[in-house]
């Protein structure tokens, strides 16, 4: 019998005699512009032919526009020479919620090979998200194409969000990602030995330049408001990923526009998401007439990162948006967060990926509500003193699939963890991994004991009883 680990093998060498043929994947606007730069700044090998592969991962991807539709595109469409809708191709199933059986691999590759007219040729990846599908359906059906994957925000600071198939891992080449947080080295993939490598800020500033000009010359930019230093405010819509209430994510908007009006700031843009509910924006708008304040509320889909360009604010205030660190890292721009210790307490599980992305917002940004803390701007912390709070975050959240990491974890838990640095762990979670600050070993039973509970409910009735 053909052992099917040597077939991949093989398939996975590529014949000098062939085409060879570099597909792109991406679901969003910045995805697609991540992958521009890196191919101005010549990251990937040249190809006989490129192919942008596009998702809509939207709910209803009917109703909501494709990247491959929206304003500005067209200056990056020059950098492939095919675009194809990843969406057609698997129609009618959903990109988000779909996947191929192991066995039917073999025929969703010959079915894309013909539908794409690949042929025989030498597929290259290079794909967002691994982790998770589509970019891991795409990944697993052309199963001898080697993949580079490319950072979609904070996310690849922080670790592998789940186990993945050494099928699919060990092909991994290397993560390309933005420089967000100088100094501090992703996480991601690191159990397969990959290695990250930057993809250069100014290439990606020089990509985000043409997209603006873009979208002025389709008119997009038109409707935009011509105001020059405002705050600006950056909605998330956390209540659809269940981390907030439709009514906390609201709140959150009053206070940042409450605390940005503290600071003096009389002119506020607010950007919301665009899948976020109208009646917020009306919320937000009372709020600014009680306050005093012209608020403007943006009904155009654009990058916040043009807004950067256009509007050059003089404050941002976010939640734990990878636009607060671009503003930050790549703009120069005075920047603030809030919300950041509600949700770390609010991300469930503990191995929720987005837990990374908020615990360096909380520890790189000042709080919008410390007046002296947002005129400084700083100190930020060290690259190595940050890089040991995600090593113990990210053994926290992913133990099996980093089990090296737990002396380092060891190591900051015991030297660091104090009322600042609390936020960031839990102590059921660091108890269930024997970490320091967990509960002792030899009283970890307590919880667990059910004559224990039972006298604790007897003492706090009787407790109750005597108040009453």
């Amino acid at each position: 019998m053909r052992d099917p680990h040597a077939a991949a093998l093989a398939a996975a060498r590529p014949d000098a005699r062939r085409r060879t043929t570099q597909i792109f994947f991406a679901s969003t606007l910045y995805g697609v512009a991540t992958l521009a730069a890196a191919l101005d700044a010549d990251r990937f090998a040249p190809a006989d032919r490129r192919v942008l592969l596009v998702a809509n991962n939207a709910a209803t991807p009917e109703t909501t526009p494709s990247v491959d539709t929206m304003p500005g595109f067209d200056k990056l469409r020059g950098r492939f020479d095919d675009v194809l809708s990843w969406n057609e191709a698997i129609s009618p199933f959903h990109p988000g919620g779909w996947s191929p059986r192991g066995d039917d691999l073999p025929l969703w590759e010959r079915y894309l090979r013909l539908a794409w007219h690949l042929g025989d040729d030498n597929v290259e990846l290079a794909v967002e998200s691994i982790q998770v599908n589509p970019a891991l359906a795409v990944t697993r059906i052309f199963q001898g194409a080697p993949v580079t994957v490319y950072a979609d925000g904070l996310m690849s600071y922080g670790p592998t969000r789940s186990k993945l198939d050494p099928l699919v891992g060990t092909r991994v080449r290397r993560l390309l990602h933005l420089d967000l947080v100088p100094g501090l080295k992703p996480m991601l993939l690191t159990e397969f030995g990959v290695e990250p490598e930057v993809v250069p800020t100014e290439t990606f500033l020089k990509v985000l330049g043409e997209l603006a000009d873009g979208e002025a010359e389709s008119g997009t930019l038109d409707a935009l408001p011509q105001i020059t230093g405002p705050a600006l405010l950056l909605g998330q819509y956390l209540s659809a990923l269940n981390i907030l209430t439709a009514e906390e994510e609201e709140d959150l908007h009053s206070r940042m526009l409450r605390s940005a009006a503290a600071l003096g700031h009389t002119r506020v843009v607010f950007k919301p998401h665009p899948t976020a509910p109208a009646r917020w924006s009306r919320q937000l708008e009372a709020e600014a007439e009680r306050l005093g304040v012209e608020l403007t509320v943006l009904d155009t889909p654009v990058l916040a990162e043009v807004l950067y360009q256009r509007m050059r604010p003089a404050l941002v205030v976010g939640c734990f948006s990878t636009a607060l660190l671009t503003a930050s890292a790549f703009y120069d721009l005075p920047v603030a967060r809030t919300g950041t210790e509600l949700l770390l307490e609010r991300l469930k599980p503990y191995e929720n990926s987005n837990r990374v992305p908020v615990t360096l917002v909380d520890a790189l940004l000042p709080d919008v509500t410390d007046r002296a803390a947002v005129e400084r701007q700083g100190p930020r912390p060290d690259p190595q003193a940050l890089g040991s709070l995600v090593r113990a975050v990210g053994f926290a959240m992913q133990p099996k699939i980093y089990p090296s990491l737990r002396p380092a974890a060891e190591r900051y838990l015991t030297a660091h963890l104090n009322d600042r640095t609390w936020r960031y762990f839990k102590k059921r979670r660091l108890t269930s991994l024997a970490l320091p600050g967990g509960v002792p070993v030899q009283l970890a039973f307590i919880p667990r004991n059910a004559a224990v509970r039972k006298v604790a409910r007897r003492a706090r009735s009787i407790k109750r009883a005597a108040l009453g």
